[in-house]
């Protein structure tokens, strides 16, 4: 009896064993892919990743490893974001030491401020961001098209600009465009407050010409 029972033990720490390493392995998946990407990533995609249909699993699973980062006490963070997403980035208080080493092709002050207006004032006529940016913005909007940021609408015959999912990932925002507005005040109001935005905070009114 004390054969048989050692053996049911045995089955069931091997069975606690392959179930954790399956968690593990998860978890390596989930943090691989949010490395890769280099964005935000919805729980469909990281599910899609781990062979997991459950959303709540998979939220379960990427908080788990949420809170891993936080105990790890390193530069790199993972966020939970609006829309079910999840992104794995470096923290803020580092970013002004590297942020000249990045790969990733960074927007100069000009294009970013079309993008900001565009962003802001989305859907919005192409010929109302030239006469409020200038005729540079012509220049600023194929830069900003080619990086995948902003696009025509489709739906419209008239040149109507507005950003892209990948515009909303690329800068941690909600696709929803009411949120992402939301965020975008809040945003222009921090730069403002801090000194170092007010010309992005006029050009969201729509006030001034930034050139």
């Amino acid at each position: 009896m004390s054969g048989a029972t050692t053996g049911v033990s045995g089955k069931e720490t091997h069975k606690r064993s392959e179930t954790a390493e399956e968690k593990s392995r998860m978890l390596a998946l989930i943090e691989a892919a949010l490395y890769v990407a280099g964005r935000p990533l919805d729980l469909k995609t990281l599910g899609s990743i781990i062979g997991v249909r459950s959303k709540r699993k998979t939220r379960r699973l990427a908080r788990e490893l949420m809170r891993e980062y936080q105990k790890r006490k390193t530069a790199l963070e993972i966020l939970e974001l609006e829309d079910e997403r999840f992104v794995l980035q470096l923290k803020p208080v580092y970013s002004p030491k590297v942020r000249r080493l990045a790969v990733r092709p960074l927007l100069t002050p000009g294009p970013l401020k079309t993008l900001a207006y565009i962003a802001y004032r989305q859907p919005v006529l192409q010929k109302q961001v030239a006469e409020v940016r200038g005729s540079q913005a012509y220049r600023h909007i194929k830069h900003l098209r080619e990086m995948g940021l902003i696009e025509y609408d489709k739906s419209s015959e008239m040149r109507v600009l507005k950003t892209t999912s990948y515009f909303a990932d690329y800068f941690g925002l909600s696709h929803n465009l009411t949120k992402m507005k939301r965020q975008l005040r809040k945003i222009f109001k921090d730069l403002s407050e801090s000194g170092e935005g007010k010309a992005s905070k006029d050009d969201s009114k729509g006030g001034h010409q930034m050139r």
